[in-house]
């Protein structure tokens, strides 16, 4: 198991990369670098105040766990969805988060648990890779069974 801190590319740049990954607390590191041809990796933020049950995320930095399962062979996020299917278990329920459509760097979808946490002391207003709340825009998504400016939940399904 990781336990650490949720990073990627940083938001406004092109080039950066798409998916949020998870740094481990205690890291390993390489040699300094000096020139000018490198990429880039930002600790994550959350730019939302939409969960229920953790309000006062906006700008707070974003832990992160990478787990493997003991007896699950296989996992599954399901965006739109809230409950597994059968024969599926729940590992959790979240709400589903990207970049912001507005923002020049790619982002990955990314099932955030409907009771997040936070950095301790991190509130700091860095930006970084950022977690935003998305909506659905009907058109190309059906607006039956879908609607207009919703957010998503998922779910994370193992079994």
């Amino acid at each position: 198991m990781v336990l650490g801190f949720a990073a990627g590319g940083y938001f406004d740049e092109e080039g950066s990369a798409a998916e949020y990954i998870c740094l481990p607390s205690d890291p390993n590191l390489g040699a300094t670098l000096s020139d000018n041809n490198y990429g880039s990796i930002y600790g994550a933020e959350y730019e939302t105040n939409s969960f229920h049950s953790g309000g006062g995320l906006w700008n707070n930095d974003v832990p992160c766990a990478v787990c493997r399962s003991t007896t699950a062979s296989h996992t599954l996020m399901i965006a739109a969805k809230n409950k597994c299917y059968d024969g599926w278990f729940t590992e959790y329920v979240g709400e589903l988060m990207d970049g912001n459509h507005q923002q020049k760097a790619a982002s990955s979808f990314v099932c955030v648990d409907k009771n997040p946490e936070k950095i301790l002391g991190g509130e700091a207003n860095r930006d970084g890779k950022l977690f935003y709340s998305i909506k659905t825009f009907c058109g190309s998504l059906k607006c039956q069974p879908y609607q207009n400016n919703r957010l998503l939940p998922c779910v994370v399904c193992s079994r």
